[in-house]
């Protein structure tokens, strides 16, 4: 039996857990696959992980609100370091896959739910995802653990201060903040949310710029998806706010990466995810400059 079943079995929720099979494709927890009692269930083993703010009892209570919403997968279980989710027998998106239109549309209007209809159903203490603040925390982290990527760091924080001022004030939501294709699952009938590590109250922009950014969308894509959501096309205001927003989740996900290299013990290639997102950052950075 192997450490991942044997982690799965020892928890309490289970009559005959059977079927215990490993899921791929998360980058912070092990993950999978268990049936027990005719149903299929999903685990999520993973510990609080302070450096990139996750904290389970947060990641749990967003959670069960996007359940509530019909967004997300029902939480049946909870114990520390382990969670369970209702099994959704469908797909993973890729980027290829969002830039089909239709797609596409799908995955907005899911985050539009989330904006509109998570918020009122969060229950007790709730993290908030500043990016910028999350940055800054990264910086410091990184400087004091000695990161190879240490001499980045002074221009990296610098256009982060730029793109914060650019942002200018913010509608907190309840937003998902980590809009990585693999975390929208369809079924065939329906699309859903997976994921909620880094939940938490924030600008709408964040989500927007993380799903266009992640999804590499193309200009005319992007269009759609942000007129698609507010109802109608942008203003230049909204877009260069959005712009300094998109911008700065590239560089989360980069500045994400440089920590997950000196502290995540997960078999993932970290050094080419951050040569690649800081790739991406500057290359969205420029072009955010040249339309302003």
């Amino acid at each position: 039996m192997t450490e991942l079943e044997t982690r799965v079995r020892a928890l309490s929720c289970w009559t005959d857990p059977t079927d215990i099979a490993p899921l791929t494709g998360g980058i912070t927890n092990l993950n999978a696959t268990v049936v027990d009692g005719g149903r299929k269930y999903v685990v999520r083993l993973g510990r609080d992980i302070p450096e990139h703010g996750i904290l389970r009892w947060n990641e749990i209570a967003v959670a069960r609100a996007a359940a509530a919403a019909g967004v997300s997968p029902g939480v049946v279980h909870a114990e520390p370091g382990a969670v369970v989710f209702d099994f959704v027998d469908g797909e993973a998106l890729t980027e290829e896959a969002l830039h089909d239109p239709a797609t596409l549309a799908m995955a907005t209007d899911l985050v539009a739910r989330v904006h509109r209809d998570v918020t009122p159903r969060l229950r007790g203490p709730v993290l908030t995802f500043w990016v910028f603040h999350v940055c800054r925390d990264y910086a410091a982290f990184l400087r004091e653990n000695g990161s190879p990527h240490g001499p980045a760091l002074d221009r990296l924080m610098a256009e982060a201060a730029r793109l914060e001022e650019a942002v200018g004030p913010v509608r907190p939501v309840l937003g998902h903040n980590d809009l990585l294709p693999a975390n929208f699952i369809r079924d065939g009938q329906a699309m859903w949310l997976v994921d909620w590590e880094y939940g938490g109250f924030n600008s709408a922009l964040f989500d927007l710029g993380g799903l266009a950014s992640n999804a590499g969308l193309p200009p005319e894509a992007e269009d759609e998806m942000l007129a698609r959501y507010l109802g109608h096309r942008p203003d230049r205001p909204f877009r260069h706010s959005y712009g300094a927003m998109r911008c700065a989740s590239l560089l989360r996900e980069t500045m994400w990466s440089m920590v997950s290299e000196i502290t995540s013990e997960l078999d993932f290639d970290y050094a080419a995810y951050t040569a690649g997102n800081l790739a991406r950052f500057d290359a969205a950075l420029a072009a955010w400059k040249d339309m302003s």
